[in-house]
């Protein structure tokens, strides 16, 4: 049988501990799974591609995430998702979906890859019952004003940004 590889990607802008739940059941799916992180400058990202990528890599490395170093991978790419996933030699795409209003674009995304390349599938998972209100977009505005994030992030990342808001980012 086929090594089963998976692509979960995003801007992971920053990783959150969404993200870090979806990746460990996402992991569970996988023979191999590659965390594909978007350079995506439209999005105008908070951190840096260097940023984000060196973070993801550490949250997988924190032994207390569970992650089996050799299973998951994590790459920047900056092409089309669907040529990125057949470079990889990858079978399916994971989406995390938190509520319905993420499903339209996700069915939209999903179609449109499934016409790209119809070999890949997409698989979406829920956001665990704790996650599914949190989101990149909302941590970063609740940091820079001054809020509390550190339920939504691991220490780690919390410092992280905390210095990205001191330093006027």
């Amino acid at each position: 049988m086929a090594e089963r590889i998976g692509v979960y990607p995003g801007t992971f802008d920053p990783v959150t501990n969404g993200h870090v739940d979806i990746i460990r059941r996402a992991s569970l799916m996988a023979d191999r799974l590659i965390i594909a992180v978007s350079t995506n400058a439209g999005k105008g990202p908070l951190l840096s591609i260097e940023e984000r990528l060196g973070l993801m890599r550490e949250e997988l490395a924190d032994p207390r995430n569970g992650f089996d170093g050799a299973r998951v991978e994590v790459r920047a790419f900056d092409n089309l998702l669907m040529h990125f996933v057949e470079e990889m030699g990858a079978h399916f795409i994971i989406r995390g979906l938190r509520a319905v209003s993420d499903f339209e674009y996700e069915f939209q995304m999903a179609g449109m890859n499934a016409r790209l390349n119809p070999a890949v599938e997409t698989v979406f998972l829920m956001a665990s019952e704790r996650q599914q209100f949190i989101s990149s977009r909302f941590i970063k505005e609740i940091g820079r004003l001054g809020g509390r994030i550190d339920e939504f992030v691991s220490p780690r990342v919390n410092e992280h940004l905390k210095k990205a808001f001191r330093d006027g980012r």
